[in-house]
């Protein structure tokens, strides 16, 4: 049994080490070569494809790394899992989409504002998501 100095000496070296541990953590986790989030990589298109993801809410129905709604496919390695050319497509279509029941307005994007749409999930694509590369969607099901 310790005593009440002891302890006392015990609980302030406890909490010393682990304040200590907890900053060097804290420091190691903001150094660049811990960075993931791809920010160096941002242009101008990708800022107008992120614009045009926030004023037509298409989070309201297409998630990204995991955030958003699960009505429609998750977007987050869109363009690895099916190419721009079937993207661009999709978002310049005069006619809604309706693959699997579900419909996609035809917002009928331009060939530029789809280009901007594209180097955002391109964009989207290349951040590091810590080997977790296929992010899936709990509506997906298994056809077998």
């Amino acid at each position: 049994m310790l005593s009440k100095k002891q302890a006392r000496a015990f609980f302030l070296g406890g909490t010393v080490v682990t304040f200590l541990i907890f900053i060097g953590l804290t420091i190691f986790s903001f150094t660049k070569a811990q960075d993931q989030s791809n920010d160096g990589n941002i242009t101008e298109a990708v800022v107008r494809g992120k614009v045009l993801w926030e004023e037509n809410n298409c989070m309201g129905c297409h998630t990204i790394m995991g955030e958003g709604a699960y009505y429609a496919p998750e977007l987050t390695k869109v363009i690895d899992r099916r190419g721009e050319g079937y993207i661009r497509a999709v978002l310049t279509s005069p006619v809604d989409w309706a693959p699997n029941g579900r419909k996609m307005v035809a917002y009928g994007f331009t060939q530029e504002e789809a280009d901007d749409l594209i180097a955002f999930f391109d964009w989207i694509d290349d951040i590091d998501l810590n080997g977790f590369d296929t992010v899936v969607s709990p509506l997906s099901k298994d056809d077998n």
